[in-house]
């Protein structure tokens, strides 16, 4: 059985993830969240759960050798935990941005680093890095958020070069809007701030969130991203991209053929 190890799993992409991976019975599914207790479903579903928080070496260090003991090595690993710190560029705290680059990025990077060796000994491994359609494009109010995403591209993208000549595949799922709770974190940065000067702006942002988000033709449920994943990990030669939902399709089309100018200009149309 190959072992997988996935990431922020107690809701939303990652608990899909690993409800529809349990499914394959040649995977070992390792299901991780902060809490186990938010786990009990996943375990009576075939998953393992482990306590895991990505922002904690001795925590990332203990679950990579847990997998390491019964496996040999991590065969696969999902890093999906992530979450959008929002509001304007000159307000926002720098500490909840730098709390936010540590899951999004730091963690990412570490668990990664934790997990390369044992695939090189085995000769062949699977990262899966989730990533977003807001890692090839910018809204406004999220630049922060944004940014974490195209720090993950960018490490992805080297990744994929650098573990090639040791049988490692790095495969990027970016999806759209998914109704999950990432949108209500999303809202709920912004909520209660003191944005001054950009308060209408902050207050187009979030009404656009909530009529996208409650929008099935502009959004999808988490298993629509879960199976992404899913192609990502049991593909033979899987892509570098995937991007998720026909909006996220044709966003990041669209923002490719304008160029930044054009697609700032249909930005302030709906951001007023």
């Amino acid at each position: 059985m190959r072992s997988i190890l996935i990431t922020g799993t107690s809701s939303g992409i990652g608990r899909a993830t690993a409800l529809r991976l349990a499914r394959h019975d040649d995977l070992a599914v390792y299901a991780t969240a902060r809490s186990v207790g938010s786990l009990a479903d996943l375990e009576s579903a075939g998953c393992h759960p482990l306590a895991l928080d990505v922002t904690d070496e001795p925590s990332m260090s203990t679950v990579v050798q847990v997998i390491e003991e019964a496996h040999g090595q991590v065969d696969v690993l999902v890093n999906n935990a992530g979450y959008g710190e929002y509001g304007p560029i000159e307000l926002v705290d720098l500490a909840r941005v730098r709390e936010q680059f540590e899951t999004n990025v730091f963690g990412l990077s570490r668990l990664t680093q934790l997990v390369l060796p044992g695939m090189r000994r085995a000769g062949r491994g699977r990262i899966v890095n989730v990533s977003s359609m807001g890692g090839r494009l910018v809204f406004p109010g999220g630049g922060y958020y944004h940014a974490s995403k195209y720090a993950v591209e960018a490490i992805s993208d080297a990744l994929r070069q650098e573990v090639r000549p040791f049988g490692i595949d790095v495969a990027v799922v970016e999806p759209g809007l998914i109704r999950t709770g990432f949108g209500d974190t999303a809202r709920d940065s912004m909520a209660g701030r003191d944005f001054a000067a950009y308060a209408a702006m902050v207050s187009s942002i979030t009404e656009a969130m909530n009529r996208s988000y409650a929008s099935h033709r502009l959004s999808a449920p988490p298993d629509v991203a879960a199976r992404a994943v899913e192609r990502a990990v049991t593909a033979r030669r899987p892509r570098t991209r995937y991007v998720v939902t026909a909006t996220a399709k044709t966003l990041v089309h669209s923002r490719r053929l304008l160029g930044g100018r054009a697609f700032d200009a249909i930005n302030r149309l709906q951001f007023r």
